[in-house]
């Protein structure tokens, strides 16, 4: 038995390589299946991770504040843009929800971040639509980021045209690659550049920005040059102990509340909560694109399904002359089976060889960090053999079913 089952493998082994050109074609839906299955489950585990490295980078005892309320899918209708993503934004904030966060009683520090899109012009290039945060001397503090050159806007620089800037956007704008104390245009008026951020590996709490891509100046300077239209999109605050963090949520629930006139437009949330909601909203993207890479895998089987089909016809004779010989119809349909199985690991195997390539690229030519875990790749593996094993079924059937005597008078 074991001979024969050797020899139904060795058989579906030349026949894989019999046909190089046909089958690649076959197997290229199984294998675009799972390395697209494999590098997209990579990438939004690297980012989980990152998250979760985010909260021990900036810490616990960190509160953001954000415009909208955050609710679970349970409670979203079906018009909201929840129905994708988990998230439900409405509201905004005021500066008087800033100014109620800095004077909270048990709040270390605090930063808002006023979005100001707007073009640049600096000594190198112009750039429009930059992003230009309005924010205070606490946020290298609350974001535990350190300063590649230079210092950060401090309580002397309020209402004073001073810059800090993101590490891509400084080489950008000037030749030099420190251009500290140089100038630049925002909004027709000069700003000197006082410091320059170390790269940010990701944006911590945030996902609305590119810091590195940043300029950041005071938040009273970025209201002024707006005619105070600067959107705060987030404000960041610090408690003394992580002990503290609790009593402190309750405490800005209730007094930006009433700034809000009672309206519950607008999220209180620790560090992992925020950073939960950015994992939430990556769980359905990851699941929603998987499922479609899958359909790859369904488009595949069908390939390897006719194949196999055009496989038996090609083969009448053989199948005639081994039934002829004492083949049972269970050792010719495990031939078949065992051909269309090989057919569907080979796509497995090259897909994640594919995924691995891509993720290695992915990991040198971007920020992202691919996580590829064994359990997808098993699971990758088991999903092609089963559909090779599903899929070779019908083609296995009909050539064990084929009357031996019909079978030889087939033509050669």
């Amino acid at each position: 038995m074991r001979s024969l089952t050797r020899g139904h493998v060795k058989a579906g082994f030349d026949s894989v390589r019999g046909a190089k050109w046909r089958n690649f074609w076959t197997m290229l839906g199984i294998i675009i299946g799972v390395a697209s299955v494999i590098t997209i489950v990579s990438i939004g585990e690297g980012v989980k991770q990152q998250i979760s490295q985010q909260i021990n980078h900036v810490g616990k005892n960190v509160i953001t504040v954000r415009p909208g309320t955050i609710r679970t899918n349970s409670t979203q209708s079906k018009s909201d843009f929840s129905v994708l993503s988990g998230l439900s934004i409405t509201g905004s904030l005021r500066d008087t929800d800033v100014k109620t966060v800095a004077d909270n009683k048990t709040i270390s520090a605090s930063a808002p971040l006023a979005a100001v899109s707007t073009d640049v012009k600096g000594d190198h290039a112009t750039f429009n639509n930059t992003f230009v945060i309005g924010t205070s001397p606490d946020l290298p503090e609350l974001i535990n980021q350190k300063l590649a050159y230079g210092v950060f806007l401090s309580v002397d620089d309020e209402g004073m045209n001073a810059a800090v800037l993101g590490t891509t956007i400084a080489s950008q704008l000037f030749d030099t690659d420190v251009p500290l104390g140089h100038s630049f245009k925002i909004h027709g008026e000069e700003f000197v550049v006082r410091g320059i951020f170390d790269d940010f590996g990701s944006t911590p709490l945030s996902d609305d920005a590119n810091y590195n891509n940043s300029i950041f100046i005071p938040y009273d300077v970025a209201q002024r040059i707006t005619k105070n239209t600067a959107v705060v999109y987030e404000i960041l605050a610090k408690t003394e102990s992580a002990s503290a963090v609790s009593p402190t949520l309750s405490s800005l629930q209730k007094s930006i509340k009433k700034n809000h006139g009672d309206q519950n437009d607008f999220s209180v949330l620790r560090a992992e909560q925020s950073l939960a909601a950015r994992s939430n909203v990556l769980s359905l993207l990851t699941n929603l694109i998987s499922g479609v890479a899958a359909i790859s895998l369904l488009v595949g089987g069908i390939g390897i399904m006719n194949v196999m089909l055009v496989s038996v016809a090609e083969r009448m004779h053989e199948i005639g002359i081994r039934k002829a010989i004492g083949a049972t119809n269970r050792q010719i349909m495990s031939q078949f089976m065992i051909e269309s199985s090989l057919l569907s690991l080979s796509g497995g195997v090259i897909g994640v060889i594919v995924a691995l390539i891509f993720d290695g690229l992915m990991r040198f030519f971007t920020n992202l960090r691919p996580v590829i875990s064994w359990q997808v790749v098993l699971l990758a593996f088991g999903v092609s053999l089963a559909v090779g094993i599903i899929f070779g079924t019908i083609p296995a059937l009909k050539a064990a079913r084929k009357d031996p005597i019909e079978a030889l008078r087939s033509q050669l």
